[in-house]
């Protein structure tokens, strides 16, 4: 008998796909990353897939992201930046025009990861902008994927970790919630 390869699919509220990639590391340095690192020091993973180095858009929410690492440390959160390009683009790129990022670059040069997490762009062989946040259990909080040419908020990013923890603490969060806001009553 023949047995069925069940692939891993994203879906809200369910184990996301594990992933081990190859990483440039912000002390310079080449290393990997996983989802079952940050599960074992009960870490959140911020995960977000970028088009490719030395681009336009990129460095703008790269840079942003990077300036916020320590508040979302803060919050119990690594982010990891993740594109197709190798470990040795990332150095080349944050030792020339990027400059320090604060969060690991990761290397999706197969595309496994990319195509796992449905951000995979087959016509020219680099991911969408995906940005996943993975609670420290593996489940899926947000799964937020826009076009290339749009680029995303790391305000608001910091505002939706901040919003999943307190979710899965037991609280409704309402629409337009901010850190300093309250919770929807439960009664």
């Amino acid at each position: 008998m023949e047995k069925k390869h069940i692939k891993e699919e994203v879906y809200i509220g369910k184990k996301a796909p594990s992933f081990e990639m190859d990483a440039f590391l912000p002390d310079g340095t080449f290393g990997k990353v996983s989802l079952a690192e940050n599960m074992k020091n009960k870490k959140w993973t911020i995960l977000y897939f970028y088009p490719a180095n030395f681009t336009f858009v990129c460095p703008t929410e790269i840079r942003e992201l990077s300036n916020l690492t320590s508040e979302f440390n803060n919050e119990g959160a690594e982010i990891i930046a993740v594109s197709v390009d190798s470990t040795h683009s990332h150095r080349n790129w944050f030792n020339g025009d990027l400059g320090k990022i604060n969060h690991p670059m990761a290397s999706d040069k197969t595309h496994k990861y990319a195509k796992l997490y449905r951000v995979y762009d087959e016509v020219n062989g680099i991911s969408w902008r995906g940005l996943f946040i993975i609670d420290p259990d593996g489940i899926l909080w947000t799964q937020y994927v826009t076009n290339g040419e749009v680029g995303r908020s790391a305000e608001e990013a910091l505002r939706l970790i901040k919003a999943s923890k307190a979710a899965k603490s037991g609280e409704l969060v309402p629409c337009n919630w901010k850190p300093s806001g309250k919770f929807l009553d439960k009664k």
